[in-house]
């Protein structure tokens, strides 16, 4: 499926179901392409801490044909195995159940850390939110990982300007640095650069903020914070979110 037709979906199963946070799923539908269809292997572990982005989770699923149709435009259903957070004990290919901010990078740091213990050989993928970052958890765990040198995690922080409503931590590429990581920043909407950073080896942890769009794609959305968590509800309202989605490709 393209990019477009995912957004299009993201967007109508929002719609059906009256619930779901579009414009963060839409923010990191990009990265998520990315690494499920370019990066992660059957060795490797993803972890969605920004679990309120989830429609973006579950339509790279649809998009990998791991859920079906049917499956994805129940979302939020009575049920039905996605809710508006990601569930381990739903979904099989999920490994964290995602909730609270700010527990998810703890849970990948852990786990990088019994592999490292236990020779298990993959890396530990992490995708959390640049508002995320105001928890505490998130810089213990950024310490935990550098002293233990956890070569094999890899946080990517989905920096959409969300954080500014609140303590403004960005950029958080020299924070990060400090903290003893390897520390870069890209396009999230840029297939080839996100490519590029997460195939080069690293010596420490590495951190990865994408510089992202929230709402991409749908200009209605774009940067709008109205539409945190909010969905079309009326018919008229959402063909004409719909038709305001362009057909020329919104990413590399």
């Amino acid at each position: 499926m393209t990019r477009q037709e995912l957004t299009r979906a993201i967007i109508h199963t929002a719609y059906l179901n009256q619930d779901g946070h579009i414009a963060s799923a839409l923010s990191i539908l990009d990265s998520l392409l990315c690494l499920y269809d370019h990066i992660l292997t059957d060795e490797d572990m993803f972890v969605l801490s920004k679990g309120h982005g989830c429609l973006g989770l579950y339509a790279t699923f649809l998009h990998k044909r791991m859920i079906t149709e049917e499956e994805f435009y129940s979302f939020c259903q009575f049920n039905s195995k996605l809710g508006g957070h990601p569930s381990s004990r739903k979904i099989p290919d999920i490994v964290f159940s995602a909730g609270s901010l700010g527990h998810g990078l703890p849970f990948a740091a852990g786990v990088a850390l019994g592999h490292k213990i236990h020779g298990v050989s993959g890396q530990v993928y992490c995708l959390i939110g640049d508002g995320e970052a105001n928890e505490g958890t998130t810089w213990e765990s950024a310490l935990i990982a550098s002293t233990y040198k956890l070569d094999n995690l890899v946080c990517l922080m989905d920096c959409n300007g969300s954080g500014e409503r609140a303590i403004k931590l960005n950029p958080c590429v020299g924070k990060f640095y400090e903290f003893g990581w390897d520390a870069v920043e890209v396009d999230g909407h840029n297939t080839n650069s996100m490519v590029s950073t997460l195939t080069l080896p690293h010596d420490n942890p590495l951190f990865v903020q994408l510089n992202t769009i929230k709402g991409k794609g749908c200009p209605a959305m774009e940067n709008n914070p109205e539409w945190h968590h909010k969905w079309p509800t009326t018919v008229e309202q959402y063909e004409k979110i719909i038709l305001s989605i362009p057909d020329e490709p919104v990413h590399t």
